[in-house]
Parts: structure tokens; C-alpha cells; sequence
């Protein structure tokens, strides 16, 4: 996938688009299922036209520059939407930086411009609720309209149900902050997982033995907060298990989000690395302790919670692949 960052670069690749081009435009946080059905459908849409296709994301969320303290909270960093996009199969990404020129775009100029002369777009894929340009007075119906004009045809994915209820990246959201890991990975297709460069932090887990990873992960907030089994992908063949607090970080007087992972039987320095960490069970809330002897305790019992939980789960993924194969024979 080619990422294209602002829409002074698309000239960059007029060639690719000189035959057209089939679209979708979205924030597309999260990458739920119904992200991938709309995905999926300019993927079929592209190869049945032999022409590319293109993901119209903003950075930052019209919601983050008009209403900031209303924004939600955020279930992928722009890196790991760009991953996400490039493992559904898209070509090109094209991240649209969402200022007060862009805001202040009629719909009319929206498509003209960017659409039609920029993106050569013959075919259109939008979310059947989908409003865009000053005061939000594109439609689908202007859409259509515009299509038979300029000579592209247009597609509202119907809401995608799940259990009788649209799969959003709301609904993500609130199951998460239960959190629910299950419900979320029925949601979004995967469990869920966010990425992070390893930085350097306090250094107090070491002086009560137990190390920590320390993350940045690029965002202001993080979706989930608690203690968590984890295993981590980017520093060894396979994902490094152990235990993450996702948090602030009461007994020591943590003012921002902070992740703090402790693998298991793990004595490398790693800061700088880029990994991944894969949230693979809930063990409890974050707590405000009365000291670092409590806290101590509180980790040791943490990580063998954890050790058990990742064992369980390594029995039970086990156990299906042995039914799986017994069903084959």
C-alpha cells in the first residue's frame, strides 16, 4: 500500500490514477467489521474495474478541530490504521490533513477538485450516513448527483448489524472500557492491540524486581485502562508473553496515560524498539496502593494471575487445533 500524506502530494501520482480510481472516505478508527465490508467492497469494486483503490482518511478527526473535548477516544494511532489498511489489501491511503482551509471547502469544490480532477474517481463506496463538506452539505443523493455529472457511479453501504446492533467504532469503544476482550474481537475481527516505541521511564520497576517496557504510544488517550495478560510482538520470533498496567499510575503519582509492560523471564535492553502489544485477558482495574510494598505484592500476584491465564489459553488453543484436525481426518 502507498501512503499519500496531503492532498499536495496526490500530483505525486497522477499516473497511477490516469484511468481512475474507486474510493471510500471515512475515519475508519479501528478497522471494525464494518469498516472491513465497506473495504471489501472497494477492493471488489477496484478489481472488477482493473483500476486502484484508494482510503480517504483525516488527520485529525473532523470531530478532534471543530469539537476537541468531545472528541472520542481514539482505537488506533494514524501508524496502526495505516497497517490495518495495507493488511485488508487497499493501494493507497491518502491521509488528508483536516485544517481550516479544508473545513471551509464546499461540497461542490470537495468533489470537483479532489474527486473528479485529482483522484480520477469512477467509483464511489460511502457509509449510507456519509455528510461532508462546509456544514456538512454533501450527501449521498448530491453524491449521485455529481456521478451522473462527471461521470462516476456511487455505492452507500448499508449499516453493517451485528446481534441486531451497528458494529461501530462506538460500540468498540464501550466494549472496551468494560472491558470486554471478547466482544471487541468479535467486533473488530482481532483482538484488540496497539503499537508503541519502548522509551525510557522512571525505572522503578526494576528496584522492586519486576522491569518494565515503557511505551509511548502515540496517542492522548488509550481506550482501555487496567491491568492486562499481554503478549508482545517486534522483539522476538514469536510474541514475548507477560503483564501490562495501562493507566496513570495512582501510587507513584502518574499524571498522564502510561504503559508499563513486564515480561516474563526477559533481561534485554530494548529502548527504542517498536512493538505490539495483543491484550489477551483482563486480570483487574488499576489501584491506588498505600506504598511500593503493597504495590510489590500486588505485581507478584499480578503476574501469576497472568502466567496461569496464558497457559489456559495456550491448553485451549491447543485443544481446538486438535479437534480441528480430528474433524479432517
Amino acid at each position: 500500500m502507498r501512503l499519500i500524506r496531503g492532498l499536495h502530494n496526490i500530483s505525486q501520482f497522477t499516473a497511477d490514477f490516469a484511468q481512475g480510481s474507486v474510493v471510500t472516505i471515512g475515519n475508519f478508527d479501528g478497522v471494525h467489521l464494518g469498516h472491513q465490508c465497506v473495504l471489501a467492497q472497494v477492493k471488489q469494486q477496484a478489481q472488477a474495474l482493473n483500476l486502484p483503490s484508494v482510503a480517504m482518511v483525516f488527520e485529525p478527526f473532523p470531530i478532534e478541530y471543530f469539537r476537541p473535548e468531545q472528541a472520542p477516544v481514539r482505537l488506533m494511532n494514524l501508524r496502526e490504521k495505516v497497517r490495518a489498511l495495507a493488511d485488508v489489501g487497499i493501494d493507497y491511503l491518502l491521509c488528508v490533513s483536516f485544517n481550516r482551509q479544508f473545513a471551509a471547502q464546499s461540497a461542490v469544490d470537495f468533489v470537483t477538485q479532489i474527486l473528479h480532477q485529482q483522484l480520477q474517481v469512477r467509483h464511489l463506496v460511502i457509509g449510507d450516513d456519509f455528510k461532508f463538506g462546509y456544514q456538512r452539505q454533501g450527501d449521498f443523493a448530491f453524491l449521485r448527483q455529481c456521478g451522473e455529472q462527471m461521470g462516476f457511479s456511487v455505492s452507500a453501504m448499508p449499516t453493517f448489524n451485528l446481534d441486531g446492533a451497528r458494529v461501530s467504532s462506538t460500540r468498540v469503544r464501550q466494549v472496551l472500557a468494560k472491558p470486554d476482550l471478547a466482544e471487541a474481537a468479535r467486533l473488530m475481527g482481532q483482538g484488540f492491540r496497539f503499537e508503541g516505541r519502548v522509551i525510557h521511564g522512571q525505572k522503578l520497576g526494576r528496584t522492586i524486581g519486576f522491569p518494565t517496557l515503557n511505551l509511548n504510544p502515540k496517542r492522548l488517550q488509550m481506550p482501555v485502562s487496567g491491568v492486562f495478560t499481554v503478549r508482545v510482538a517486534g522483539l522476538s520470533e514469536q510474541p514475548w508473553p507477560g503483564v501490562a498496567n495501562i493507566g496513570v499510575r495512582p501510587t507513584v503519582h502518574g499524571q498522564r496515560p502510561s504503559i508499563e509492560v513486564h515480561l516474563f523471564d526477559w533481561h534485554k535492553m530494548v529502548y527504542g524498539a517498536h512493538v505490539e502489544v495483543r491484550l489477551e485477558a483482563f486480570i483487574r482495574p488499576e489501584m491506588k496502593f498505600s506504598g511500593l510494598p503493597a504495590l510489590q505484592a500486588q505485581i507478584a500476584q499480578d503476574a501469576e494471575q497472568a502466567k496461569l491465564l496464558l497457559i489456559n489459553s495456550n491448553h485451549s488453543i491447543l485443544s481446538s487445533e486438535h479437534d480441528r484436525l480430528q474433524s479432517n481426518a
